[in-house]
């Protein structure tokens, strides 16, 4: 399954314009033989018969139609595209005087060239054919390159030399490249335009080798499909603009390289070059057909000084062929990118080859073929084909190496500095550090401290593929210098089902939480939020919890999760819980222990979400459409000892679109609600931070137990603009720094009798109004690093906050 539904494909489609009429003589009014009816600045006409009558039929219409013949003038008349309709002409006599006729042209070819490319850019990419049909041929590889021979000639590889046997050189650059993984699939594809399906089923699937979700997020983008008829196409989540975007000229310079016929079809060959090489766009070559100004074959790169990361080369090659002499299609697509994580160390090829075949346009299928929400659908026996399945399935034939990279992959898996590689790749992503059978980790909270435990060490760990692909066992322990007391944990997931997707977990803990703390934050036990901190971190909460859970996927991108946790919480440090007290002259008393049993369930739709997966995570790479979450918690008291009836509720939408060269757009909406009478610890404490460490999820400059809620909403708009104004800068230019803005606000109401319940922290305020703060930063320093200066707008009265920061991240992105 690894992969497999990130190799969907995606084409689009047109619709005719049919015109008929006659052509009559003005005066007499007789029909006109033989007269010329063409589409305005094309080359789509015909000639009306004995009769004057003409009937014409386009995928490739202009905005008029244009009837002329000799002794006669010229006469235009307007077309609507995408219809059926009657255009009939009377053309008048014209005076003839031949004269001596100069001719002359200014200006560039290329781009009179491409302004029929624009024009007829809607019939080219078919969005409103009814229906097609077409069989997908998907090879995706991963090789190691940078493979010198100072690295072959390493004491490590002496009882590995074989494997060399196996290096190719990539002609484009000259590296010399080893392959480590392959995957390939055919499937079917339908397509329908109302109500719109699309939908692919893979029918085959063969993989060799083993890549973890670490590795293959890295490079998961490497599946996206090109589409040059777009304005901008995404690249590693970059918006390119493309050579035949409506606004090119301003991006591109246009020359016109030769006229070649390929496959019987005269092309326009063009070359396309940036204006600023700092801007986001291509370099390459395209061939335009001459008639239908249909683009035949593309051959693109991007710029050296383009604004991205880890990406060393990115070669696009597609080819596109006429079906049933009226309709483009896509027929090959190939994709190289050359990964490294930098200068003069071992990177890694990735290269994506896809065909297609057997088309079939406007002609309906099965209904059945159409159903369901899911875009790709694997069918069951798809991993299970013979090796003369695929001799007679493959569009083309494999090369040597790949041939054999079936039977060599494991040896190479082996090779200690292959594994070494793999095991940065994942330490950086996840954390951990694989030892046979177990991942050691995360290393980032080996040590920490905070004045409630002091210096605080921690080891934990968890198994990993080579212990079970079933069951996951994880575990740490802890211990603080100061209060001299352990801290522990143990769980396991076991998973029941790949298809549909289930999991059960079990997880306990007994240890130290900061309350208001983000899921996406440094913990509270990292080593850097640990010291880089603008107030102490002495307000924890000692939290003993069992938590049960089951997940199921219904159908791709929609899941639930059903809970059952257990929770006894103590304050720690200066935390108190404190309770009024029925006697006046007490005033309040201590309160040590709170016990809470709850059932809850979190929904989540990510419509046509993709990602990558592995054994036990699934790890998400987006989704066109926003993500829709709920989560309905029912707190039981007298359930294993819990103190309170109540019950919760909270909805969520995010969301991140492209604005083009403008950059993109995410942003989240939260609203929640708690109904029952809870004390402040089981309400909604707002994620404040008091590190100094940026907070994606959090109000940044907001402290913990500051705002506090039973009713709220929030909102978190973050606008990264990819270098549109620093690229402009030529130091700028070179570091690759990219601005950001973020706004965040949240507006929150407490019932009194959830204040009366338990005393409030002496810090804590109302929301009488929506707390807001902005933020304007850099990010990609150095690739790694983000800096945000930011402004709190209002509670600025509030002792020991912070009205004005400087936050930093690290964050790894293209």
């Amino acid at each position: 399954m690894l992969l497999l539904s990130l190799f969907g494909s995606q084409l689009v489609y047109g619709q005719k314009t049919i015109v008929k009429g006659q052509v009559i003589d003005e005066k007499t009014k007789e029909p006109l033989p033989f007269v010329n009816v063409v589409f305005q600045d094309s080359k789509t006409g015909t000639s009306t018969d004995i009769n004057g009558y003409y009937s014409i039929e386009t995928y490739y219409p202009t905005d008029s139609l244009t009837a002329s013949f000799i002794g006669y003038a010229p006469q235009s008349k307007s077309v609507r595209k995408d219809r059926s309709q009657t255009v009939n002409f009377s053309l008048g006599s014209g005076n003839i005087q031949l004269e001596e006729v100069v001719i002359e042209y200014t200006g560039n070819p290329a781009h009179d060239i491409l302004k029929k490319v624009i024009r007829n850019k809607e019939a080219n990419n078919r969005e409103k054919y009814d229906y097609y049909k077409y069989e997908v041929y998907n090879k995706v590889e991963f090789d190691l390159n940078n493979i010198t021979d100072d690295f072959k000639n390493k004491k490590i590889f002496k009882n590995f030399q074989f494997i060399f046997d196996y290096v190719d050189v990539d002609t484009s650059d000259g590296k010399e490249y080893l392959p480590m993984f392959m995957t390939e699939s055919v499937s079917d594809y339908y397509y329908r335009r109302s109500p719109k399906s699309e939908k692919e089923y893979i029918k085959a699937s063969k993989i060799s080798g083993n890549i973890n979700e670490s590795i293959t997020q890295f490079m998961g983008d490497m599946y996206q499909k090109v589409n040059i008829y777009e304005n901008y196409i995404s690249v590693f989540g970059r918006s390119f603009i493309s050579p035949i975007a409506n606004n090119g000229l301003s991006y591109y310079r246009y020359y016109i390289k030769d006229t070649v016929i390929i496959d019987g079809r005269y092309c326009f060959e063009i070359d396309f070059i940036p204006k600023h090489k700092q801007e986001p766009v291509f370099d390459g070559t395209m061939w335009i057909n001459d008639t239908t100004y249909a683009v035949k074959r593309l051959e693109a790169t991007i710029d050296d000084n383009a604004n991205i990361n880890f990406i060393n080369g990115f070669r696009v090659k597609q080819e596109y062929k006429k079906v049933d002499g009226q309709y483009w299609m896509l027929e090959k697509d190939n994709l190289i990118v050359d990964f490294q994580l930098a200068d003069n160390v071992m990177g890694m090829y990735g290269r994506k080859s896809t065909s297609y075949k057997d088309f079939e346009i406007n002609i309906p299928q099965e209904p059945k073929y159409y159903e369901g929400i899911d875009n790709v659908v694997v069918l069951e026996d798809a991993n299970k084909k013979e090796a003369e399945y695929w001799d007679d399935a493959r569009h083309d034939t494999l090369t040597s190496n790949q041939k054999e990279i079936y039977e060599m992959i494991d040896s190479v898996e082996n090779v200690p500095a292959f594994k070494t590689f793999i095991d940065i790749i994942q330490l950086i992503f996840t954390g951990y550090k694989e030892i046979g059978k177990v991942d050691i980790g995360p290393y980032f909270k080996a040590y920490s401290y905070n004045p409630v435990e002091g210096n605080r060490f921690r080891i934990g760990g968890r198994t990993n593929r080579n212990f079970s692909k079933r069951i996951q066992f994880n575990a740490f322990t802890a211990y603080g210098t100061h209060d001299e007391v352990f801290k522990y944990g143990a769980g396991a997931l076991f998973k029941l089902d790949d298809n549909p997707r289930q999991f059960l977990e079990f997880q306990y803990k007994h240890d130290l939480e900061q309350l208001g703390w983000s899921q996406n934050a440094f913990s509270q036990d990292n080593i850097l939020s640990s010291f880089l901190r603008r107030n102490p971190n002495d307000k924890l909460t000692d939290v003993e919890e069992y938590k049960f859970s089951y997940y199921r996927e219904w159908i791709t991108g929609l899941s639930n999760k059903l809970f059952l946790n257990k929770r006894t919480m103590s304050p720690r440090g200066r935390l108190e819980y404190r309770r009024f007290d029925p006697d006046p002259e007490v005033g309040f008393y201590d309160d040590q222990f709170l016990n809470t049993s709850e059932i809850s369930v979190y929904t989540r739709f990510a419509y046509k979400e993709r990602f990558v997966e592995g054994d036990f995570n699934r790890i998400t790479l987006g989704s066109d459409y926003p993500i829709f979450e709920m989560q309905l918690g029912f707190g039981i008291k007298d359930l294993f000892d819990g103190d309170y009836n109540y019950q919760k509720v909270e909805l969520a939408v995010s969301d991140e679109f492209s604005l083009g060269v403008y950059g993109s757009t995410e942003y989240r909406v939260t609203a929640g609600q708690y109904f029952g009478t809870l004390p402040y610890p089981l309400l909604e404490i707002h994620n404040g931070n008091e590190s100094y460490f940026y907070d994606q999820s959090a109000f940044n400059l907001m402290n913990f137990f500051e705002f506090i809620s039973d009713r709220y909403a929030t909102l978190m708009v973050t606008h990264h603009f990819d270098g549109y104004f620093l690229n402009k800068i030529p130091l700028f230019r070179k570091l690759k720094w990219r601005e950001v803005l973020t706004y965040r606000t949240v507006a929150g109401s407490l019932n009194d009798k959830n204040r009366r319940e338990m005393v409030m922290p002496s810090d804590f305020y109302e929301l009488n109004q929506p707390y807001m703060e902005v933020a304007g930063g850099v990010e990609n320093i150095f690739k790694i690093f983000r800096v945000d200066a930011m402004w709190r707008l209002n509670y600025l009265d509030h002792p020991d906050i912070a009205k004005f920061g400087i936050r930093a991240a690290f964050e790894i992105q293209f």
